[in-house]
């Protein structure tokens, strides 16, 4: 589980980061994005990050407990790790680069893709 521990660490710390710029944002809004085009992006970014990386993390641990090479566990922790600085940084640091956004979706629905798939197939082995 040392490999998945890694990911969390890494990726948790980056959270860490995308939270501290809602917090910061939070200074000129009382309450949701309070119509700011900026406050939403930094809501969106942080949210997303909340709702793709604790499923595949889960998946990496499940998998890395089954025994799966450690060549995978680091396939499925990097694109994520880097699919979810590309896109945090497209809406917490940049107002306008979509790269970011696009490659780090990518990158996120293929480790979420290959992580389910893998786990399936180790279901029924």
């Amino acid at each position: 589980m040392n490999t998945t521990l890694l990911y969390a660490g890494l990726l948790g710390l980056w959270f860490l980061v995308l939270s501290i710029r809602v917090i910061q944002g939070r200074g000129k809004i009382p309450i949701g994005d309070g119509g700011d085009p900026q406050m939403l992006r930094l809501m969106r970014g942080h949210a997303n990050f909340a709702e793709y990386v604790p499923l595949i993390l889960i998946m990496m641990a499940l998998l890395e407990s089954r025994g799966l090479s450690q060549g995978w566990i680091h396939l499925l922790g990097l694109a994520t790790l880097i699919g979810r600085l590309l896109h945090g940084y497209a809406f917490a640091f940049s107002a306008h680069f979509p790269p970011g956004r696009l490659i780090g979706t990518t990158l996120t629905l293929l480790s979420l893709l290959v992580g389910s798939s893998l786990a399936i197939w180790q279901s029924l082995n």
